[in-house]
């Protein structure tokens, strides 16, 4: 069930999404009200869900990982056995930033974050070992054209 935010929690919400690391004082200023009411506000959409986390954003290309592949996963295997160890071992995979299931021709998408198309054959083979896989295709991303954590508020 979605929470009723109005338009201060919105502007709160779009600051704190900008740069998270902004004192309450910045935030207040930045949308206009006082610090008490900014931290009350921010601490009910906490407490309701709407924050879930506060979080740094990395330069993963700084960090050496140069490589994003998206991968395309058909699975002929249904059952919540294979579903629990699949699942399990995504989330044992640092590599994996964003899983997906899928409606249509393909199962699963992932978004995977690696220094190279070697590492890249590395985490593939240590995937297709851990469970079986009907079909994967890897996409190599050329350009990152947009990304963004920022939701539409």
């Amino acid at each position: 069930m979605a929470v009723r935010i109005d338009d201060l929690d919105r502007k709160i919400l779009g600051e704190l999404q900008r740069d998270g690391a902004q004192s309450l004082d910045e935030i207040a200023r930045a949308v206009g009200s006082s610090k008490t009411p900014v931290w009350n506000r921010i601490r009910k959409m906490r407490e309701a869900g709407v924050i879930l986390q506060q979080t740094v954003l990395l330069d993963a290309e700084a960090l050496g990982l140069e490589a994003c592949f998206f991968v395309l996963i058909r699975t002929s295997e249904h059952e919540s056995a294979w579903q629990e160890a699949f699942l399990r071992t995504l989330q044992e995979r640092p590599e994996v930033l964003e899983a997906h299931r899928l409606a249509g021709d393909i199962d699963y998408i992932l978004k995977v974050r690696v220094p190279n198309a070697r590492a890249y054959d590395v985490f593939y083979q240590a995937l297709i070992s851990e469970v079986k896989i009907h079909n994967v295709t890897a996409l190599l991303s050329m350009e990152e054209i947009k990304s963004t954590t920022a939701l539409p508020l």
